[in-house]
């Protein structure tokens, strides 16, 4: 099977970058993409107030989910309170992993009340900084949200807790023989030339672009595999010969 792409934008708020976010969403539209919307459901960090708050963005939001678009449940404040790594030892800060039981519990509540509040079916769990732990994943599962957009492998899978595993792989498109690739974006920064390099990115890419939905109905009952415990491993080796962890420790992952 030839490669299909996911495409995905981190950081949804009321105060994002709305000026350049009118030109990407003009792309995807004419394009045909359905993309993966990373949905901060209280947003309280500062890094992230790039514009005015737009008072309208919960209904953008319920209009995106009309078109076809999936809404991913992006943490709930986006605000980094632990030290932790968590399951993919990504980033050493984190909104959840390492916390307890009951404070984890405490914040996914709240955030999908917000959710359930404005109308919005949160379709998958997208991590501030990939950072969340066992806990977390045991307390979605409880919760009713049965996808996760993030880990590495060639192909979604299905894990024991039957939780849906979409990898997150990519941080711009590239081309590539076969294989399942999230492509994960932050537009709040973009120059107009990255803004046009992305719409010549996603009409050149729009033929092997699939939304979560698809994915859902070929790889609900696919089970991981040898391979992509073997892709998880060596592309994590490889990511961490590109990128140095500035910590006294380094950051380890818990996925076996």
């Amino acid at each position: 099977m030839k490669a299909q792409y996911l495409i995905r934008f981190d950081d949804i708020c009321p105060t994002m970058e709305w000026r350049k976010w009118q030109t990407v969403e003009r792309a995807l539209i004419d394009n045909g993409v359905k993309p993966l919307l990373a949905v901060v459901p209280d947003n309280c960090d500062p890094e992230l107030r790039a514009a005015p708050a737009d008072p309208g963005f919960w209904q953008k939001v319920r209009d995106w989910q009309k078109l076809g678009w999936s809404i991913g449940l992006h943490g709930f404040q986006h605000c980094y309170v632990s030290a932790s790594a968590g399951i993919l030892g990504r980033n050493c800060y984190s909104e959840f992993a390492g916390l307890s039981e009951s404070v984890q519990r405490d914040k996914l509540e709240r955030a999908l009340e917000i959710f359930r509040r404005e109308g919005v079916r949160p379709e998958a769990w997208i991590a501030p900084a990939h950072s969340f732990d066992q806990v977390t994943v045991r307390l979605l599962a409880s919760l009713g949200v049965n996808c996760i957009s993030d880990g590495y492998s060639l192909r979604p899978y299905v894990s024991g807790e039957g939780m849906l595993w979409v990898p997150q792989q990519l941080g711009w498109f590239r081309r590539l023989p076969f294989g399942t690739w999230t492509v994960c974006l932050h537009t709040n920064a973009w120059s107009p030339r990255r803004i046009d390099r992305f719409r010549e990115e996603v009409s050149a890419f729009r033929e092997l672009t699939v939304g979560l939905d698809e994915i859902r109905r070929c790889y609900r009952n696919r089970s991981r595999s040898v391979s992509d415990k073997l892709f998880h491993n060596c592309y994590r080796a490889v990511r961490s010969l590109k990128t140095r962890v500035t910590t006294e420790a380094p950051c380890t992952s818990l996925l076996p």
